[in-house]
């Protein structure tokens, strides 16, 4: 009877987070890079997100460093950056994943997750960029474009590719939705 009264009371858990996930901006499930389908509420759900479209080939892949130090810096405090590459914006991207990978590991230590190669704009956009376009009414218009989403799932900042992941005032958004869930104003 415990056991079951213990199931009983984990399922319902379950059910509440899954119903939490329905009224956010992360409730939709892709891809890893090389891997398995993944929910990003159920995986990352109460974390601070950096969402960055990436590309292997562009004059912002740099960037990659500060993300990788920003990721390491702030991810026992609840940030997590996610990098999906895309070829979308002058075809910059390898078109194999396993070179993808290799790259972003060898190049810049990359551990944060990355998900599949995917569009991030236009009509075939994956549902998390069509997602976050519809919400800030900005895609990305080019490789390295960022939003940034509150532990509660929603999108609370976009930022352009020219903007530094090492950028102030970007610091000092994600420093505040660590802190109490509210980002600085957006750019």
């Amino acid at each position: 009877m415990r056991g079951l009264l213990l199931w009983v009371a984990l399922m319902g858990s379950a059910t509440a987070a899954a119903a939490d996930c329905v009224r956010t901006d992360i409730d939709v499930t892709l891809r890893r890079l090389m891997g398995e389908q993944e929910n990003l509420c159920r995986t990352y759900g109460g974390k601070v997100m950096l969402v960055v479209n990436v590309a292997s080939h562009c004059g912002f892949t740099p960037q990659y460093e500060a993300l990788e130090q920003i990721y390491r810096r702030y991810r026992d405090q609840g940030l997590v950056v996610l990098g999906f590459p895309s070829a979308d914006f002058g075809g910059q991207e390898f078109e194999d994943e396993d070179r993808i990978a290799r790259f972003c590991k060898l190049n810049f230590g990359v551990s944060f997750p990355m998900f599949g190669k995917s569009a991030v704009s236009g009509p075939g956009a994956n549902p998390l960029f069509a997602t976050l376009g519809a919400r800030t009414g900005k895609m990305p218009q080019w490789n390295f474009n960022k939003y940034l989403i509150g532990r509660d799932g929603r999108v609370i900042a976009h930022y352009p590719s020219g903007v530094r992941p090492d950028d102030p005032q970007m610091q000092r958004a994600i420093q505040s939705a660590l802190s109490n869930g509210v980002a600085t104003t957006d750019p």
